[in-house]
């Protein structure tokens, strides 16, 4: 069985390091799907899930807020802005940063950056989509 060599990184360190036999990630122009002898690709990551299923076939799932994903024919490697596994994600702090990021927009003012609130919107979206998701998978 063909597999690729997986590297996920932060600033805090080395979230995870395996080898793969798929990994799917959410590049800034939609979801990619990199197998073994993927074409090299160097893109950007807006937040979401990363999916690694590994040689066993067990998926493992990280939740990243952006960063950079390279990808070369016997290696992937997202360098994550910030990276946290499946299992560290908190439903509830997910769906309070959600609340906040909307009301934020929904207030907002000349003195508020609209292009930040969004962002930060979509960031705390994606993180509580990530955290429904694995809430099945526990």
């Amino acid at each position: 069985m063909a597999t690729i060599q997986v590297d996920i990184v932060s600033a805090e360190g080395e979230i995870y390091s395996g080898e793969a036999t798929m990994v799917f990630a959410p590049a800034s122009m939609g979801e990619v799907g990199i197998t073994p002898r993927h074409a090299p690709l160097l893109t950007t990551l807006k937040p979401g899930e990363v999916r690694v299923e590994d040689t066993d076939g067990k998926e493992n799932f990280f939740y990243i807020t952006g960063g950079m994903l390279e990808i070369q024919p016997h290696l992937v490697t997202v360098l994550a802005d910030t990276a946290l596994r499946g299992d560290q994600l908190d439903e509830a702090a997910a769906l309070a940063a959600r609340d906040e990021a909307r009301n934020a927009l929904d207030g907002v003012s000349e003195e508020t950056d609209l292009v930040r609130a969004q962002a930060e919107l979509a960031e705390a979206e994606a993180r509580y989509r990530a955290s429904q998701k694995l809430k099945g998978t526990r």
